[in-house]
């Protein structure tokens, strides 16, 4: 089988192709490397089942296909901010381009959105039924409005032409293969304490996340590939909600080091709360993530000191 992953070199893409390939599968990655690293899939490179296709998704191509895992999108909110129209050219254009592949070749697609989608809703947790409440004139609409017009676009392809659709709004994800220097919180912490500078947090830190570690994520992707479910689909882990400050001490516990905390203005537009509802997750797709906050950030800090150490 054919599996086509788009953004295939970065944190999630390399991860998920990483599973494919240990199961036997075929996989074609796409990726310009803007925000993924050749270090992610260099490990494929003598595998006969691996392809790489440098390219920027935004270009239309044409590829045979038997499914499609759509996860191009910059997804760290430095870089996007940084690169607003790109990011939101990158997910609409790309996202229109693998709808088209789809419709072509018949195969299942699946359309990696975020729990962006939901804004400042104050409806905890989050279920997919939940419109959301975001703000489009703010710097991070670049990225949330894009996630939310992506799966606009993707249900007007399912009406028009039938295609085999699935849709996943992941919330907050780590482990192996995040960049150090992307600015998200976990790579940012853990990066900050293993090099004794000291952790910044944005407010008073306390806002909350529910962080759900790779291997869970990766084995929902592949259950709603596997499944027939055409709507969206949260896949995140609600059991243990922990305020960023809270989360900063827990990694300096985990590191044995007392670096200092400093305390910085607010991102605009940041979500307080994120908790998600994968009551359908766990009905549909008998799915449930299993990896504890613990376990996930010991194996995160040992894959950030052997590759802050190279």
């Amino acid at each position: 089988m054919i599996n086509l992953v788009t953004g295939g070199a970065g944190f999630i893409g390399s991860n998920l192709i990483n599973k494919l390939l240990s199961s036997g599968e075929i996989v074609i990655c796409i990726d310009n490397f803007s925000t993924g690293h050749k270090r992610n899939i260099s490990e494929f490179f003598g595998n006969s089942n691996f392809s790489l296709i440098e390219g920027n998704i935004c270009n239309p191509f044409n590829l045979k296909t038997d499914r499609i895992w759509h996860l191009a999108s910059p997804a760290s909110p430095d870089y996007y901010q940084e690169n607003p129209i790109e990011t939101a050219k990158t997910i609409f254009n790309g996202t229109q381009n693998v709808l088209e592949i789809a419709k072509k070749n018949k195969s299942p697609i699946l359309i990696a959105s975020s729990s962006e989608v939901y804004g400042r809703t104050k409806n905890l947790p989050q279920t997919e039924n939940n419109i959301g409440l975001v703000n489009p004139l703010c710097k991070r609409s670049c990225y949330s409005e894009a996630k939310r017009l992506s799966e606009t676009l993707s249900y007007d392809y399912l009406r028009k032409f039938n295609i085999d659709l699935r849709v996943v709004r992941l919330f907050n994800t780590y482990g192996p293969n995040m960049d150090p220097l992307d600015g998200r919180v976990i790579s940012n912490f853990i990066c900050k304490t293993i090099s004794k500078k000291s952790m910044q947090i944005n407010g008073e830190g306390l806002q909350t996340r529910s962080f759900c570690f790779i291997d869970d994520i990766i084995d929902g992707l592949i259950k709603v590939m596997d499944s027939n479910h055409k709507y969206p689909l949260n896949l995140g882990n609600p059991y243990e909600e922990h305020t960023i400050l809270a989360l900063a001490n827990i990694i300096k516990l985990k590191l044995n080091t007392d670096i200092p905390l400093t305390f910085k203005k607010s991102r605009e537009e940041e979500i307080f709360r994120r908790k998600p509802d994968i009551t359908k997750a766990r009905k549909i797709l008998n799915w449930n993530p299993n990896t504890t906050l613990s376990d996930g950030l010991s194996k995160t800090i040992d894959y950030f000191k052997k590759e802050l150490n190279k």
